[in-house]
């Protein structure tokens, strides 16, 4: 493991009134370290997702960690030949995942979690469960979970709408979430809770903690990371799927195959947007 890159992401809902002074001691720590990513700050929380050299990003881990406040943050871990990041930036934001939602402080840490091999329990069963995918259709259309909902969201932004839209059949069924690595079903949940379904789980260390702990059993595809490993396999190996210079769409390898497809210029995604608006 010498020559990889070690690759962490985590959250804290926790809230940070000194959340502007954090923003230089971070930065300038990680810049020593050699480390990039990002680590986005909020009143209501921290989100970070860096990498580098396994040494380093354990001094990394092991000083964030003696903040009383952050002492149980689980990382989620994957190992790159490649530092997947181009730089390091620590963020202010008014939210460390964006749902345009004001006053959001109604996080319940411990609230309706069900950990990875406990739902793989569940599926192997066959229990009467829903799936349910809150991330953006971009992501969705790479791999998911089988026989999972997905919203076809253009951003989470969207997630509040789309619930509203869900049919009241599922009110009172028992519904678990998911996400990349959990952030975002933290506010769904709370959306979702408000919308009147009443039996909601979220899967605790998302897709990556599933990947991670039991691996790609009911999974079809692969999965969606934000940064420039673009998409990993159950095993939390790369795959071939890269992003579109124009249009930002992750393009599988057969869909680098499509006539369309011109490296740093266009896909066969551009294509069909500009066909779309042409019609309309």
């Amino acid at each position: 493991m010498t020559n990889q890159h070690l690759n962490i992401a985590g959250y804290k809902f926790v809230v940070l009134p000194d959340r502007d002074a954090l923003r230089q001691p971070l930065k300038q720590q990680c810049d020593e370290l050699g480390l990039k990513g990002t680590i986005l700050l909020s009143f209501e929380g921290i989100n970070i997702f860096i990498a580098g050299p396994e040494e380093n990003i354990n001094v990394f881990r092991t000083s964030l960690l003696s903040d009383e406040r952050f002492a149980d943050i689980e990382f989620k871990e994957s190992y790159s030949e490649h530092q997947p990041f181009n730089r390091m930036n620590v963020r202010l934001k008014n939210e460390i995942i964006s749902v345009g939602l004001p006053n959001f402080d109604r996080i319940e840490p411990d609230d309706g979690r069900i950990r990875p091999q406990e739902l793989h329990k569940r599926l192997l069963n066959d229990d009467d469960l829903v799936l349910l995918d809150t991330r953006n259709t971009y992501e969705t259309r790479l791999g998911t979970f089988q026989n999972a909902i997905e919203l076809d969201l253009d951003t989470f932004r969207s997630f509040p709408e789309a619930v509203a839209n869900l049919g009241d059949e599922y009110k009172d069924k028992e519904i678990v979430m998911f996400c990349t690595g959990g952030v975002r079903c933290e506010k769904a949940s709370v959306i979702m809770k408000d919308a009147g379904f009443t039996n909601i789980k979220q899967l605790e260390g998302g897709i990556l903690g599933y990947f991670e702990q039991v691996g790609g059993d009911y999974w079809d595809g692969e999965c969606f990371v934000f940064d420039k490993r673009v998409a990993l396999l159950p095993n939390l190996t790369e795959t071939g799927t890269t992003i579109c210079f124009a249009c930002r769409e992750p393009l599988t390898p057969k869909e680098q195959l499509h006539p369309a497809y011109v490296p740093g210029e266009s896909c066969s995604y551009c294509i069909d947007r500009h066909q779309s608006q042409t019609i309309h």
